[in-house]
């Protein structure tokens, strides 16, 4: 199995995961979620991934999750869920199940807190794919694991059988973009090409997609990516001059969290601002509720053009 026995491309939001004020667990928030990620045009979408709270979340309500997702996208794009755990078991119980759920792939990182070396993740994701038998993406999280799956490792992983894509969240944009020719004649590579640097990188040398957090720009997010396979760089590059500016006045360097808030946190609570279905964070994720906070990031969105100014702003 490899990147031709897939043809997910394109731009998939990490949908978060909505919750009720009192921590339940919100499924028809996140229906109505999907159904507007569907209308905008996105071409997938990954849930129960690190903007999905999945470490906050029972067996039970990750598999419901799954179902919901898979439910409410009814054919009509991708649906990869994540299926992260600290054992083989535990991920093989998750993955099959979305896989027999209906869901396109399943998302798995290495185990969160071991901190495995090179060897041990290479056996992680041999056993992994032994056990899943599907379509399986590589999730390098370094702030998640506590580790950084480098071009040479990633070059191992991409031979595994199973292993189709990679998710590459490493905050080593050089790294990244080395992975990025090493393997993608084997597995499909996400990660961030949505930048100056990445429309470059495109336009010389090719890339497969992105998952974002989120999708705070709705349409403009695939519609970059349509740009790409038609070829217009010009509309490609007016967009990554947005991302390229507003990234660093919402997040920390590497992107690991919100400067207002953990990244779910501060996710919800901009998309909140934008008309998008979201719901709350489940502890131990706090909310942002801070009036100076969240009118500093109301004035963000408002800068770029995501957000109409209201009364007394220009």
């Amino acid at each position: 199995m490899n990147r031709d026995d897939i043809d997910w491309a394109g731009y998939l939001p990490a949908v978060v995961t909505p919750f009720t004020e009192s921590g339940a667990l919100d499924t028809e928030t996140m229906h109505a979620l999907i159904e507007q990620y569907v209308e905008r045009g996105m071409h997938g979408a990954v849930v129960n991934g690190t903007c999905g709270e999945w470490f906050s979340q029972s067996v039970d309500e990750r598999k419901t999750v799954a179902e919901t997702a898979v439910g409410a996208a009814n054919g009509r794009m991708r649906v990869l869920v994540g299926c992260t755990s600290n054992t083989v078991e535990n991920v093989q119980v998750l993955a099959r199940h979305a896989l027999d759920a209906g869901a396109d792939g399943v998302l798995v990182s290495p185990p969160p807190y071991i901190k495995l070396f090179p060897n041990e993740v290479v056996t992680w994701y041999e056993e992994v794919s032994a056990a899943v038998k599907g379509p399986t993406v590589v999730y390098n999280w370094p702030h998640g694991t506590g580790i950084d799956i480098d071009s040479d490792l990633a070059d191992r992983l991409a031979d595994i059988d199973s292993i189709v894509a990679i998710k590459d969240s490493t905050p080593n944009a050089d790294q990244f973009f080395e992975t990025s020719r090493r393997v993608r004649d084997r597995v499909r590579v996400f990660g961030p090409y949505m930048s100056a640097r990445g429309v470059e990188v495109l336009r010389t040398e090719g890339g497969d997609g992105t998952v974002g957090g989120g999708s705070l720009f709705g349409a403009p997010d695939p519609a970059f990516w349509e740009s790409y396979w038609a070829g217009d760089f010009e509309s490609m590059e007016r967009y990554a001059a947005i991302q390229d500016r507003l990234f660093p006045k919402l997040w920390l360097p590497g992107g690991w969290a919100g400067i207002y808030g953990g990244y779910q946190s501060q996710l919800k609570a901009l998309m909140h601002m934008l008309d998008q279905p979201a719901g709350h964070v489940r502890r131990p994720r706090l909310p942002v509720n801070d009036p100076e906070a969240l009118s500093a990031m109301r004035a963000v969105l408002v800068d770029e053009g995501l957000l109409a100014p209201t009364a007394g702003q220009s």
